[in-house]
């Protein structure tokens, strides 16, 4: 992979063409793709290994985000394939927009997927659902409520502490004293079960507002670090645990910018951690807009206590950190562009974001990397990793 990497932006036409799910090598890249969808609108990847051994992508897909037709679609890659297979939509709860799939393979061979599910742009009004998969991810049974929370939001991996209990990384989304939800009065949340995902209790981060998809990593040397994205467009936080994941500090900036957009970390076999981000902050544009459903809600208003939203989504960079997160430098641009995102409209093409990662190391050492593309695709890629 070279250090700079970057990609001439598609027209929608030329998304839509390379939508086959095809692996085909690329310039600086082992392998890319574009999954297969008959969905106008893809956003919010997950990969995940599967027990069988094929890797896993879920994401939402519909008409635009927040809207009752978004639902959890799933494709899949098996080991030596030429292509992802076609999507498999795992959900359709009419009336809710289904987001932000979680996938999670439990001691016992059992698959969960978990989702989000709102109504309209109410994201402070939404019930996390839990499915499972009997058959390694082949199939999926209905959707469980988990919990009694409302407004709890999902996103990062499901994490087993030392003790054996299941951790599932959330954000509180808070409904302001006036107003409609716009994500400045969000706080982290872990969420933890003991009863192997029966039951599950809330437990804050502290000083965490605007802190959200908490992102714990494997530890080291007895030390849990997380990641956050930040609503207020400034830095990725990291904040810590020094008893497995049963407490964490408050969360800190971090020397990488944050431009209120998800991110993702794993710890790599070699020790560092490796984190997908887009390296900008609000420090670097004076894009703005009043708020992430402002297309769908009439009486969206700007962020209550500073939520900033419409910062460019791009580019796409993958960062590397051997100081157990404290610091990081970016090793590569995996894609470039505009980065436009003062829209979700992707009919006509004007949204323009590299957004939302999620990745993997596989046992050979190579990284999958998955990212929404203009939230028309999910973008695939497989690279090698930068030496040390």
């Amino acid at each position: 992979m070279t250090a700079e990497s970057p990609q001439v932006e598609l027209s929608p036409a030329q998304i839509v063409a390379r939508m086959d799910g095809v692996l085909h090598p690329s310039p600086g890249m082992l392998a890319e793709a574009y999954l297969p969808s008959q969905m106008m609108q893809n956003h919010a990847a997950f990969l995940a290994f599967l027990p069988g051994g094929d890797l896993a992508c879920a994401w939402f897909g519909g008409t635009m985000e927040g809207r009752g037709d978004i639902s959890i679609w799933m494709s899949r890659l098996a080991p030596g394939s030429a292509g992802w297979t076609p999507a498999q939509r795992l959900s359709a709860a009419p009336d809710r927009s289904e987001q932000n799939p979680v996938l999670f393979t439990a001691p016992d061979g059992v698959v969960w997927l978990f989702h989000t599910s709102q109504p309209g742009g109410r994201q402070d009004d939404c019930q996390i659902m839990a499915r499972t998969s009997q058959d390694g991810g082949g199939s999926f049974g209905p959707a469980r409520r988990i919990g009694t929370f409302t407004g709890i939001f999902v996103r990062q991996p499901v994490q087993i502490t030392p003790s054996g209990r299941w951790m599932l990384p959330a954000f509180h989304c808070i409904t302001p004293p006036e107003g409609r939800w716009t994500g400045g009065l969000d706080r982290a949340v872990a969420l933890y079960s003991d009863d192997q995902g029966a039951t599950w209790q809330a437990v804050e981060v502290p000083e965490s507002l605007g802190a959200v998809h908490m992102n714990p990593v494997a530890p080291r040397d007895g030390i849990v670090p997380a990641f956050y994205r930040d609503r207020f467009s400034q830095h990725v936080r990291r904040s810590m645990s020094l008893d497995g994941g049963e407490s964490w500090w408050p969360p800190a900036p971090t020397n990488m910018p944050n431009n209120n957009s998800s991110i993702q970390a794993i710890r790599l076999r070699d020790g560092r951690i490796a984190l997908v981000l887009n390296p900008i902050n609000a420090t670097m544009s004076d894009q703005r807009r009043a708020s992430l459903y402002d297309e769908i809600e009439e009486d969206a208003v700007a962020g209550t206590g500073g939520a900033i939203w419409g910062v460019p989504r791009a580019p796409m960079a993958l960062a590397l950190s051997s100081d157990n997160g404290e610091s990081f430098t970016i090793a590569a641009v995996l894609d470039d562009g505009s980065g436009a995102c003062l829209s979700n409209n992707s009919v006509d093409g004007l949204n323009k974001e590299l957004s939302y990662p999620s990745i993997l190391q596989d046992p050979s050492g190579d990284l999958h990397i998955a990212y929404t593309y203009h939230r028309r695709a999910i973008k695939y890629l497989r690279v090698s990793l930068p030496p040390v």
